[in-house]
């Protein structure tokens, strides 16, 4: 099985930070992880999006040459996806995607927490056209730039607890970690809250060995 992650943004560092997230839930499993060279620094709003997409679809016939089963699109803006998908070997899924369904399949109304507001209205069409308005209590953003959630920093870290006990108010179990930069801290915010948080990466890493397994493509 080999799933190959597909970072639309130009952060190798985010890249590996990425991939071994999706390793740690598929240690059976050749995970590939590869960066957009030629995309914007971070993805924050359409425009950055927009300027990613050619960068992406340009790795799709090495895709299909490395034999990836899967493409998963490593950004929670899920930026690219449908063009990706019309023109991939293979199925091809986003992290974003891939985190509803997973808070769906878990029977939660969900939050989410995002970077900046910019992100937000992509973030909310993504949620309507994929039919989950009804399951989606909010999209909130905490206010930090995709590379600043990603390193981390302990200001960083205390301001995101503080953004997931401000949604720790009755109206959903469950919040969406609306960042990839995200994923490399599930832990420390999941151990800060008594929310379920659902970290997209990891979502799309369940869900693409799960095509794999349950719906085998024809040879």
């Amino acid at each position: 099985m080999r799933i190959l992650f597909i970072n639309p943004n130009a952060s190798a560092e985010m890249t590996e930070s990425i991939a071994a997230s999706a390793r740690a839930v598929l240690p059976g499993a050749e995970v590939l992880g590869w960066t957009n060279s030629d995309g914007p620094p971070a993805i924050q709003g359409p425009a950055d999006g927009d300027a990613a997409v050619p960068g992406l679809l340009a790795l799709l016939p090495a895709a299909a040459e490395a034999g990836a089963d899967v493409i998963v699109i490593a950004c929670f803006d899920d930026t690219g996806l449908d063009l990706a998908r019309a023109r991939a070997h293979c199925p091809v899924i986003g992290i974003g995607q891939a985190a509803y369904h997973m808070a769906a399949l878990m029977g939660a109304r969900f939050a989410v927490l995002t970077t900046l507001a910019v992100s937000v209205p992509v973030i909310e069409g993504n949620i309507r056209a994929l039919g989950f308005a009804g399951a989606c209590a909010t999209v909130r953003p905490s206010g930090l730039g995709v590379l600043e959630v990603e390193a981390g920093s302990p200001a960083t870290m205390a301001h995101l607890a503080a953004e997931l006990d401000a949604l720790d108010d009755g109206n959903a179990g469950a919040v969406v970690l609306g960042c990839a930069g995200m994923s490399a801290h599930l832990e420390t915010l999941q151990a800060g809250t008594r929310l379920t948080l659902v970290d997209g990466v990891r979502a799309a890493a369940g869900l693409a060995a799960a095509l794999v397994l349950a719906a085998p493509r024809a040879a």
